[in-house]
């Protein structure tokens, strides 16, 4: 009886001190979540979670009007993906990847992502209440979420016969310490570790569906503490995903059996205690049997549950990039017959104190400029101002009127070595892809940094020049960033020309990063050799070489 006192009491001050846990919790997330708001996310992001990421985007893809892998590697897009990422579980920001790679051209769509943005940003209580939800919902860091929700309906259920027998035996032997104590012992103990044996040889082999089942569990409690949450303003969302979740009562119970009610990280006594329950009685390993023909028919549910989730949790993470921000606007995109673009103060997000410029135009452009001086870093810009500004209703400027756009770039190429193939092909192959995508329904922003480099001047102009021609007369704004001064001639009567400069003072070169009407002028190549010590004989000879040739036309024979 004693002995019984003594349990009920140390189960007692666990449950109270569980509670006590759970409230200060509570309290330092909600601190947490405000100190991090409109802060850059501290997290790190492996090849592998990478990858993982692409699981719902790969599955959502349109190959035609997406950003695709070379356009999202030219602008940097994971680091900027990174920056914005303050999402509460892996469903926000598997969706919010995916929602970056999919310019939208619904002006509606973009509205409403616009109200629920504004709406997070001003209602910080409201806020904070969902984000806890989202919170309890949790990470998972080996795997991707929809991949494995979508896995799990393939699984076959195996027998639990064995299982059952398993556990009758540490019944039946715990029942004959009543009788014979030293032998029920001696039994006991080796049916335990018997079947904590079996437990860890079965386990590995389903531990990712174990994991995505828990992940779901916590998916529909949540769901159930937002819909409780009782904001008029998510309605639309919170009575659908209520609907869903209703639908998975059958499901739900006696599903807390199967793993830790909290975020992997945050296993509390209560759950410390039910672990060692399903190591010697596998009631998690009976209840995933059980349960797998039940989602093979209700996958289609939990994907609708999973989009509705990431839509209201990478909506917090944006209106939190907003706030980051020093300078932004609500972009006014035009469904227009000619595509134009007009921009003022527009500047990159990932630059500290970047120098912020305006361009209006509605003629493809070419930029000109010496290296380091800012014009692949411009063009840069202007994609991904048109990219977060079709997607989560946000550029980095002033003011952004365009367009929508589809959006290609040719930038940061590099040769494949792999495929043997040299920097020139991988460049065509690029260009090509470019081309083949003009229509005449969606406008294209079409970004090329140095056309052609990969070859040698002469076809290099001649190519370059009937390319970027083709481009601009077709249904599509072109942002060509050259060293040709050539190209700056030939294609005066379809392109618009803009320049970067800089100036040299005594040995040092001083960028504004600042852009400028008309084609570069300014030739400091020779002097910056001399600026870095090259010996005079380089420099003097190349300086009059390079005077001759705008005299005459030709380049003097070397003796």
């Amino acid at each position: 009886m004693i002995i019984l006192l003594y349990i009920l009491a140390a189960i007692f001050i666990i449950v109270i001190w569980s509670i006590i846990e759970q409230r200060n919790n509570k309290r330092n997330l909600i601190s947490n979540l405000r100190e991090q708001w409109g802060q850059i996310p501290e997290r790190e992001y492996s090849s592998e979670k990478m990858e993982y990421m692409l699981a719902y985007y790969n599955s959502i893809k349109d190959e035609l009007r997406d950003v695709d892998k070379i356009t999202w590697n030219d602008l940097d897009m994971d680091e900027i993906y990174a920056l914005m990422n303050n999402t509460q579980c892996s469903i926000g920001e598997e969706y919010l990847y995916a929602l970056l790679r999919k310019p939208c051209f619904d002006p509606e769509e973009l509205a409403e992502r616009n109200r629920l943005i504004k709406y997070f940003s001003e209602h910080e209580e409201e806020r904070l209440k969902l984000q806890t939800c989202l919170y309890n919902i949790g990470r998972a860091t080996r795997i991707s979420v929809y991949e494995y929700i979508n896995r799990l309906g393939e699984q076959k259920s195996g027998s639990n016969i064995s299982h059952y027998l398993m556990n009758l035996s540490v019944v039946v032997s715990i029942c004959m310490i009543f009788v014979m104590p030293a032998l029920g012992g001696i039994i006991t103990t080796a049916a335990v570790v018997h079947n904590i044996y079996r437990y860890y040889r079965i386990k590995p082999l389903i531990e990712n569906y174990l994991t995505i089942i828990s992940y779901i569990i916590r998916l529909l409690d949540n769901i159930k503490s937002i819909s409780r949450l009782n904001i008029p303003e998510l309605e639309k969302y919170t009575a659908g995903l209520k609907q869903d979740h209703d639908r998975f009562k059958k499901f739900r119970r006696g599903s807390a059996i199967l793993a830790p009610s909290k975020p992997s990280g945050s296993i509390g006594d209560i759950d410390m205690i039910l672990d060692y329950v399903r190591m010697i009685f596998h009631i998690d390993l009976i209840k995933y049997n059980k349960m797998l023909d039940f989602f093979k028919d209700n996958r289609h549910v939990l994907n609708r549950m999973y989009e509705g989730i990431g839509f209201l949790d990478s909506m917090i993470a944006v209106a939190s990039f907003r706030q980051m921000l020093p300078l932004f606007c609500e972009p006014e995109l035009e469904k227009s017959n000619k595509p134009f673009i007009k921009v003022c103060d527009l500047y990159h997000p990932l630059i500290a104190q970047a120098v912020a410029n305006s361009i209006s135009e509605n003629r493809s452009v070419l930029i000109t400029g010496s290296n380091a001086s800012g014009k692949s870093t411009f063009i840069k810009t202007l994609a991904i101002n048109a990219l977060l500004s079709q997607t989560i209703y946000t550029s980095v400027s002033r003011n952004y009127n365009a367009s929508y756009f589809m959006i290609f770039t040719s930038m940061a190429l590099k040769d494949n070595l792999l495929g043997n193939e040299s920097y020139y092909i991988v460049e065509i192959k690029s260009l090509r892809r470019i081309i083949s995508r003009i229509n005449d329904d969606v406008p294209m922003l079409c970004c090329i940094d140095e056309v052609l480099r990969g070859t040698n001047t002469l076809e290099r102009i001649a190519a370059s020049s009937r390319i970027l021609s083709y481009l601009a007369k077709g249904n599509t704004l072109v942002f060509a960033a050259t060293h040709d001064i050539e190209l700056t001639h030939i294609l005066e009567n379809e392109f618009s020309n803009y320049h970067f400069q800089e100036r040299i003072a005594g040995k040092e070169i001083i960028f504004d990063y600042k852009l400028y009407e008309g084609r570069a002028v300014s030739k400091n190549a020779i002097k910056l050799l001399d600026m870095m010590n090259f010996p005079n004989e380089i420099t003097a000879d190349a300086e009059q070489a390079a005077e001759a040739f705008l005299r005459d036309g030709e380049w003097s024979i070397l003796i």
